[in-house]
Order: structure tokens, then sequence, then C-alpha cells
């Protein structure tokens, strides 16, 4: 079968060339470059290269695929069925174009080994790959943020350009560590936070980034997971819990969470300066996100679930719920996106109707508006806000009142049918105007509160 022999030019100039590399070379009837824009390639001046076809491929998939099919062409004509095709650095390294003659079943592809960018990048920066947990990552991969543990090391980072698209990757503050021709005799190793990379206008072919510490959710929900199996081995009480335990705890968390957010998105003045309330508000999602952590070790020990199998529940569950974004389906609105959501949910869960999967546990004003909303889906005649208004006065205008208040002890909900018909009024007009009513009756309930403590500091003092 015709051989592709494939060998690296490594990472620098001509001392970091095998010796078995350059007898190839030497020997070889027909050899190519894949391009001679390289240190160690300017003593080979005789080999052809494809740096043209660099100019008329409308793209690197396209360059690369040409690229291999000339050299699956030059194997069967060679007259010795070889042909030795050169590459900068390793050809196991970061070489598009070996991983799509690996491909090709009519031809032989061996790698020649080669010393690679990641032996130089470590040995200038003193750091061992394996001990450190080096991962290589491809600058043009994604435009999705990075994701940690480091060290990372990015290749491909051949220009200014890419360099800006790895800063959009990162958080502005990372500190990361340009390595530019090291080993040659211009290396600079220089230090940039992320914000800042464009500013390396030198940056080339040989340069590369070393991104030292990435932390990120993975590796913070990791180690929070890590964190919850030592409490259930160590401490008696995490021991003792189970689910049904629990449920309270998550509840109260669950309600302290919304406390948290509703102070910090109404705040006093400026909430989103407010440092305390930012933090009052990251305190508590914590609180009932390690209810979550805690249940998902439960399922884990259980052989039921865990956490993994509950992200990856949702996450698929919501690419599902999402035509929109990861199919073909076009939406007009958000009110478009809302009712397919709907039809979605009745499909999947076989439903009858849409308030079937309603939580009935649900505080009461919470509840009606919450089906309001699903009457709306139904096509459902409701009153106009100026109706609802009018309806609401008219019916607290026709309540009997007693002359003196009832006590805690006579407080019953079986009342004359016009405080239902002025309560649904009341809701059904501040769902119209988009006003949430569990809110401002929870922001009245701690003005009411506030007002209470300073009577009280007022009798004390």
């Amino acid at each position: 079968m015709p051989v592709v022999r494939v060998v690296g030019l490594g990472p620098g100039d001509v001392e970091h060339v095998t010796r078995r590399t350059w007898r190839l070379l030497e020997e070889a009837p027909v050899v190519r470059l894949r391009t001679r824009i390289h240190p160690a390639a300017a003593t080979l001046d005789h080999v052809a290269s494809y740096d043209e076809w660099y100019e008329r491929a409308e793209s690197f998939d396209e360059l690369y695929r040409s690229i291999v099919e000339d050299l699956v062409s030059l194997a069967f004509s060679s007259s010795n069925g070889e042909v030795v095709y050169a590459v900068p650095g390793s050809p196991v390294v970061a070489e598009r174009t070996v991983e799509l003659l690996r491909e090709r079943s009519e031809v032989t592809t061996i790698c020649e080994p080669a010393v690679s960018v990641i032996d130089v990048v470590c040995a200038a920066l003193g750091r061992d790959p394996m001990s450190d947990g080096l991962r290589i990552v491809d600058a043009l991969d994604s435009v999705e943020p990075f994701r940690g543990p480091g060290p990372l090391l990015v290749l491909q980072t051949y220009a200014p350009e890419v360099l800006a698209t790895v800063a959009d990757r990162l958080p502005a503050d990372t500190p990361v560590t340009v390595v530019h021709h090291v080993g040659l005799a211009d290396e600079r190793i220089v230090e940039l936070r992320a914000a800042n990379l464009m500013s390396f206008a030198e940056a080339d072919h040989l340069t590369s980034l070393w991104i030292d510490g990435l932390r990120t959710a993975g590796e913070a929900t990791d180690d929070l997971l890590d964190f919850m199996r030592r409490l259930r081995r160590e401490c008696p009480w995490d021991q003792e819990q189970t689910h049904a335990s629990l449920t309270r705890h998550l509840l109260e968390e669950a309600y302290e969470a919304l406390d948290a957010l509703e102070y910090f998105v109404r705040g006093v003045d400026e909430p989103a300066g407010d440092e305390a309330a930012v933090a009052h508000v990251e305190e508590e999602l914590g609180d009932l996100l390690f209810q979550i952590v805690f249940h998902a070790e439960l399922g884990d020990e259980e052989g039921l679930f865990n956490f993994a199998t509950i992200a990856d529940g949702v996450r698929d569950k919501l690419i599902g719920r999402h035509p929109h974004v990861f199919g073909d389906v076009q939406v007009s609105d958000a009110d478009e996106v809302a009712r397919r959501w709907e039809v979605l949910k009745r499909e999947e869960k076989g439903r009858q109707s849409v308030t079937d999967g309603i939580a009935w546990q649900l505080p009461a004003l919470t509840l009606y508006t919450k089906l309001l909303r699903k009457a709306a889906l139904v096509e459902l005649r409701m009153a106009s806000g100026e109706e609802s208004r009018a309806r609401a006065l008219e019916a607290l205008g026709a309540i009997e009142l007693s002359g003196h208040a009832v006590g805690d002890a006579e407080s019953t909900s079986d009342v004359a049918p016009g405080w239902g018909e002025a309560l649904g009024a009341l809701v059904e007009c501040a769902q119209w105007a988009g006003v949430d009513l569990e809110g401002v009756l929870r922001q009245r309930a701690t003005d009411l509160r506030d007002r209470i403590w300073r009577e009280e500091q007022f009798h004390g003092s």
C-alpha cells in the first residue's frame, strides 16, 4: 500500500529537527512541505511547498483536503510508493492534514516522532505537562468561553486578530503568558492580562499562549461535589439526612434566595452598586445550589441519579423546547415562544390540559396569576385592565364589614363571594399591567415589618 510518511520540522530552527527526519528528507524521491514559512525550512529551498495553495483556497478546510488529495496521488505515482510530507512542529500535534490523511484507507500514514511546541514551551517555562495536567486547545475551535481547569496551552494564535478572539473567551483580568519564537534568538515571553492580548502585535505562526489558572464553573462544581462527598463521609449530621428530611431546607433556601433577589432588584437606591445586596444574592443562591447538590449526592449513593445526569437532563430537555435556537423553527416574539413552549410540554409529557403540572402548593396569588397566563394560552376570554379594575372597585364596595376587628382565632377563608371577586379582579388587573402582586405584597410586608421595628424601638427607648 502506498505510504505518506509525515515528518515534523520542530517548533523552531534546524536544531529542533531530528537526524532521522533530515535523512528522510534527503533520501526520499518525493518530498512536499506544507509551508516553507518556518525557520527550519530555510535549507529546503529545493523542496516544493503548498504555500501557493493557501492563496487559492477559500477556506482552511478546502486547503487541507486539497493537500491530502495531492499527497495521496503523489504516493501512488512515486517510484518507491512513498511521499515524505514535512509539517511545522510535530505531525501529531494540531495538524489537521494528518487527521485527514488517517481517514484515507487507500494509503498508510506514518508519523515520525518530532519535537513539538508543547516540548519547547514547557521547557522554556519550566513546567511538567503531566504533573500540571496541561491541556492543549485550539484558539479557533470555538467561540465559547474556555473551560477550566488550567493550565491551558492555546495553539494557532498566529495573529493579533486571533488573540482578540481568545481574549473574548476569557475573563478580562485572566493572566496570560505569550510565548513567542521560543527557542529562537528573538524569543519573547510576555505576561499580559486577557484584555490586553491584542497589544502583542508581533503574533505569528510561532506564537502560543499559556493560561495558568482558569477557575470556571466546571472545576468549581467538581470541587463542590467533592466537598459534599466528604461531608457525607465525616459529618454525623450530614450522614443522617435523607431526601425527606431535606425538603424543608430546600423550601426555606428557595424563599431566602427569593427574598435576597427581590431586595437586590428593588433595592433602596442603586441595587447593582450595593455590594452587600450582591453578596447576599450570591450567598443565598449558593445555599440553594447546595441543597440540589445534596439531593444529587443522595441520588448517586442510591444509584438513581447524580449531578451530571441532572444537568444533562435539564439541558437536553431545554434543547428540545428551544427549536427556534437549536433547530430550524422561526418565531416572531417572546409570546410565540411561550405558546410553543406549552405545546411542546403537553406533547412531551402527554398532558391533557395546560394546567397539568402546576404546583398547587404555590402561594395563592402566584398560583392564580399562573393560571391567568394559562388561560390566555387557550384563548379564554379575559377581562381588560379597565374592566378588572371596575369589577374590583364594585366588589370592594359591596363587601359588608362588621363594626369590630376580628381576632386571629376567628379568621377564615369561608367568606362571602364578594371577597373572592374583589381579590380575583385585582389580580387580573395586575396581570394585565404586568405587575407581580406576590412580590408587591412581599415588599409591603417588608415595609410593615420595618414600621413595627421602629415602633418597638420608639416605645422601648
